[in-house]
């Protein structure tokens, strides 16, 4: 059969997801009567509660006489490590743009790396059923794009579909005709070419990784030259051509529609996954015991924000957490790494803490999430930057973002000044549609940690910020902190809403009553700027005697919810966020108050 391999690549939000899901149904992959979940493709929990893409994943569909396979890639920056893999495996793509928003940072970042490999783009422009749709000043916005990250003269000619993937129809111009995604599936067999294969034996670069109870270890990825069959014998070599590992092929899956289905034998070109390997990970070559040297990996861009994992030691660790031994924290860490290749894992010398280095403070959230939801409980530390060295100059250098921030007109001031005092540079300023400015800065990423949360309070939610590594320049300096202290508990026990309701004029709560509470924990916001220890386990003193006005019933304000990203971006450098699944907490990294107070003066020492 005739093959085709495509990946679907765009912002976040620009509906690569919804996309895929009519590509499927109108091939003719689901029963008619079938039911399918919206955004089949995100089957992963956190995908279907975020809305977002975090693992890129394969399907395939019939069309005509060829099978398109077609991998769904994230939008997000933080996961771009998902999508410079994936690029190897395809010979097309489908560039999604947002008849509205038009190319944002992430569109940037994907079609950047799919035109240094010689890929052959298409154009679609999404959403143009919005009122606010501007399609031809986007497509001159792409053509700009595609020319300033210098695309060939054959990419710059490329076709462009109009059309809606909510409501299931592409056509040639943005009158249509309205019904269906023929022109889409037409100019993908036309305008892509064939896999181009080599002689040779079985050869196959890794590039997702997954572990099945079952099966064991799979890898996914596009098989370069040769056959591969069920119980094969092969070998497996690292990037520098060292064997790993030798074995024989368990099972070889092939993507048919949402399934993944045994095939008896699968040919150059295709994409598949293969089943049988112990040590085998993304990267590596799995191949027929003959060939001598690896295939090449492309580099992967390095980690930008680092972040210390802990073993949890607050008084109530392991109380709400099966897994809270630095060994299985550790070895889940590990396997983690294994898969996702843009994540590097650091362990310290003292065996309870590990440094995990990755491309920003969602990507590290994600991870944290996932390993609370599977019963971990661990502590962590306030998100820091990788620095750099100038070789040539011995100067520290540190990762400046591209933020893309939209936003109404009215804010637009508040939002520039705030950024100025996080060292940022604005590059551009202008209209962007509806009474709405895009601003553009250059931006240290020690000052975009936490900011997300300011901006949408200054903004009163109608910002939208998109953030992408631009570059490493030298060290911008100092920046302010946090301009708060905290309210910190001075003993353990559960807390008492009398105590809450007496210190609400010492500033918000993060608690409530009833929450179980421990020396040195932060429970609320301080109105000033320094840490105060407060008593919320203070009940009210009872007596016999009863007066008019004396028992009012205490109302307190609602707490501040601390949600996980929110919690890592408030922290500061002597304080931690303890993880399990039950809670989210924050803490001193020194519970005890003389304990504090001697690292304090440690500090001013080393600094004076």
């Amino acid at each position: 059969m005739k093959l085709r391999n495509i990946a679907i690549i765009a912002h976040v939000d620009h509906g690569k997801t919804t996309l895929v899901d009519k590509l499927l149904a109108q091939s003719g992959t689901f029963r008619e009567n079938q039911k399918v979940a919206e955004r089949a493709m995100d089957s992963n929990d956190l995908e279907r509660e975020r809305g977002i893409t975090i693992l890129a994943k394969c399907t395939s569909v019939q069309w005509k006489d060829t099978r398109i396979n077609i991998v769904d890639t994230p939008g997000h920056a933080d996961f771009g490590g998902e999508v410079e893999r994936i690029l190897n495996m395809v010979d097309g793509v489908i560039v999604l743009v947002d008849a509205a928003e038009g190319p944002m940072p992430q569109t940037k970042f994907v079609v950047g790396k799919a035109l240094k490999l010689g890929l052959r783009p298409i154009v679609a422009i999404n959403k143009i059923d919005k009122p606010e749709q501007r399609a031809n000043e986007v497509i001159n916005e792409v053509f700009d794009l595609f020319a300033a990250l210098d695309a060939t003269d054959e990419q710059l000619d490329f076709p462009i579909l109009y059309g809606s993937a909510k409501q299931g129809w592409m056509a040639e111009s943005p009158e249509g005709p309205q019904d269906s995604l023929a022109p889409m599936f037409d100019l993908v067999l036309k305008h892509v070419p064939a896999p181009q294969t080599e002689e040779g034996p079985f050869r196959l670069l890794g590039t997702i990784l997954e572990a099945n109870p079952y099966l064991g270890r799979i890898v996914t990825g596009r098989i370069t030259s040769g056959t591969v069959k069920p119980n094969q014998a092969f070998k497996v070599l690292d990037a520098k051509g060292n064997l790993v590992e030798q074995g024989r092929i368990s099972k070889v899956l092939g993507f048919r529609g949402l399934e993944r289905v045994p095939v008896e034998e699968a040919e150059a070109g295709d994409i598949v996954a293969i089943a049988g390997m112990v040590k085998g990970t993304v990267a590596d070559t799995f191949c027929d015991p003959l060939v001598e040297g690896p295939l090449p990996a492309h580099p992967i861009d390095p980690p930008t924000v680092t972040m210390t994992f802990r073993v949890n030691d607050s008084p109530l660790a392991g109380t709400e957490g099966d897994k809270v031994t630095s060994r299985v924290i550790r070895d889940r860490l590990l396997k983690e790494a294994e898969g996702n290749i843009a994540l590097r894992i650091t362990e310290s010398a003292e065996k309870d803490s590990f440094e995990v280095a990755g491309r920003g403070e969602l990507q590290l959230a994600i991870l944290i999430e996932t390993m609370r939801r599977e019963g971990f409980e661990l502590a962590v530390s306030r998100p820091k930057v990788v620095f750099s060295t100038d070789e040539a100059t011995g100067e520290t250098l540190e990762p400046i973002e591209e933020v893309v921030i939209d936003v109404d007109e009215e804010h637009s001031g508040v939002v520039v000044q705030k950024m100025s005092e996080r060292r940022a540079d604005l590059i551009e300023m202008r209209p962007s549609g509806g009474d709405r400015q895009r601003l553009v800065f250059h931006a240290p990423t020690r000052g975009l940690i936490g900011y997300l949360g300011e901006l949408l309070t200054d903004t009163r939610g109608t910002a939208i910020m998109n953030r992408l590594f631009h570059d490493y320049a030298p060290y911008k300096g100092e920046l302010q902190g946090r301009r708060n202290g905290v309210l910190i508990s001075n003993d353990q026990g559960e807390a008492v809403a009398y105590a809450l309701w007496n210190l609400e004029d010492r500033g918000p709560m993060m608690i409530e009553p009833g929450w179980k509470v421990y020396q040195g924990m932060i429970v609320g916001e301080h109105t000033r700027d320094n840490d105060l220890e407060v008593n919320v386990l203070k009940g009210k003193k009872l007596t016999n005697i009863r007066a008019a006005g004396k028992d009012e019933a205490v109302r307190l304000t609602p707490p501040i919810r601390m949600t996980l990203e929110k919690a890592l971006a408030y922290i500061q450098d002597d304080e931690l966020v303890e993880v399990t699944p039950k809670a989210i907490r924050l803490r001193k990294v020194w519970l005890d108050p003389n304990d504090r107070k001697r690292a304090e003066r440690a500090k001013e020492a080393a600094v004076g």
